[in-house]
């Protein structure tokens, strides 16, 4: 294959592979799986879907990498259902994500879309009663969306079997490769079969991660974008800069300046998330707030609730940061600055889904203007101070 750039959708990609598809019929897809994908209201393929589905068809490893918001979910969930044999019971698709509340999602969209299919899936995730997932998994299931801990447990008890499996599915995949998930991952990908093949999406992909490949991947196909092509397009981003003590206030202010459908305002510690989410409440603020410290079912509730629209104010800490679909967040404020780069994209990127409009709002401390600069000179982006006259903010 020769290697070319193209531009889609004014994204610059590096690409391994030419191919394309400009609808989803051009795919030759199963009806029942076509009908899923219609009824979900998906017309047309995404960009990311033109691109990645082909070669996940075809079988082969694959390392997909596209902004949020632009289909990634959709591109496995339709590739995976495609190949996926619904007469045999035993587990085909395995996909990992790095939060429950990330898998419940990704579970939700392939029982919506297989919908007309003869597929059971299963979502094996902390939280969720053992024993149920234990007799899914004797009755057979073709597909497991699960995190890796509970994934890697049912593998131990050899309750979960990977002989027949045909493809691994890594969401948010530069995340399951770091600290706190590799050795489980490694695990994992020790006892997939060899003719398994692995497939890895992304809205950041580090070049340290994609290098890690090397060990596990045969022959990637890869659909990189370049750092300076992630600035998500559609979110507006603005900074204030401010004291710790005056942050309250600042947020209060936007309140009062600002149409907000829905916000989430992200910390960086589960203690400044119910502190903060305790302070607004004072003040008159419906709020709901989300860490791991809270049970899986109050979890569970909370983004109920967020995305059924009840509350208006997320207050979260970086669980929520990848993958998480909230179509009406208008905005996202960054209450305190993430302190990794990669994460920073995945915050904004909440806001501003599928083409709609956004805005980030980044509280910055006087000691950390050299952080919000290098983060601007690593993504190649311009974040604007943001404007006395709030109505600028549109």
């Amino acid at each position: 294959m020769v290697e070319n750039e193209k531009k889609l959708d004014s994204v610059e990609m590096e690409s391994n592979w030419s191919e394309s598809i400009e609808s989803f019929e051009d795919l030759n897809l199963k009806q029942e799986l076509l009908r899923g994908i219609y009824g979900f209201g998906w017309n047309k393929p995404s960009k990311i879907q033109q691109t990645s589905i082909l070669p996940f068809i075809k079988s082969r490893d694959l390392i997909a990498q596209a902004q949020s918001g632009s289909g990634k979910t959709g591109a496995f969930t339709i590739g995976s259902l495609q190949i996926i044999d619904s007469e045999k019971s035993e587990v085909q698709a395995l996909i990992l994500a790095p939060t429950r509340e990330l898998a419940q999602q990704i579970y939700d969209v392939y029982v919506f879309i297989g919908e007309y299919m003869k597929v059971k899936v299963l979502n094996l995730i902390g939280g969720t009663e053992v024993k149920e997932s234990i007799k899914a998994l004797e009755n057979g299931v073709q597909i497991v969306v699960g995190s890796p801990g509970r994934v890697l447990d049912m593998l131990k008890k050899n309750y979960l079997k990977l002989s027949d499996l045909k493809v691994l599915i890594l969401d948010e995949a530069d995340d399951l490769l770091q600290k706190g998930f590799l050795e489980n991952m490694k695990e994992i990908i020790s006892l997939i079969p060899t003719e398994c093949r692995i497939n890895l999406f992304s809205a950041t992909m580090p070049k340290e991660i994609v290098s890690l490949t090397d060990n596990f991947m045969n022959n990637p196909v890869k659909i990189l974008v370049k750092n300076e092509e992630l600035n998500l397009k559609g979110i507006k981003q603005y900074y204030v800069t401010l004291k710790k003590e005056w942050k309250l206030d600042t947020l209060m202010n936007l309140y009062k300046g600002l149409d907000i459908a829905q916000a989430i305002i992200f910390c960086n510690s589960k203690k400044g998330v119910d502190n903060l989410a305790e302070e607004m409440k004072k003040k008159g603020h419906m709020v709901s707030c989300i860490h791991s410290e809270l049970q899986m079912a109050d979890r569970a509730k909370v983004m109920f609730e967020f995305r059924k629209g009840v509350t208006r104010v997320l207050i979260s800490t970086d669980l929520t940061a990848r993958g998480i679909d909230v179509y009406q967040v208008s905005i996202v404020i960054n209450y305190d600055l993430p302190t990794q780069k990669e994460t920073y994209i995945h915050r904004i990127g909440r806001c501003g889904r599928y083409g709609k409009k956004g805005n980030a709002i980044n509280f910055i401390l006087p000691e950390e203007k050299d952080q919000l600069d290098s983060l601007m000179k690593f993504y190649d982006f311009v974040i604007e101070p943001l404007p006395q006259d709030l109505s600028q903010v549109k």
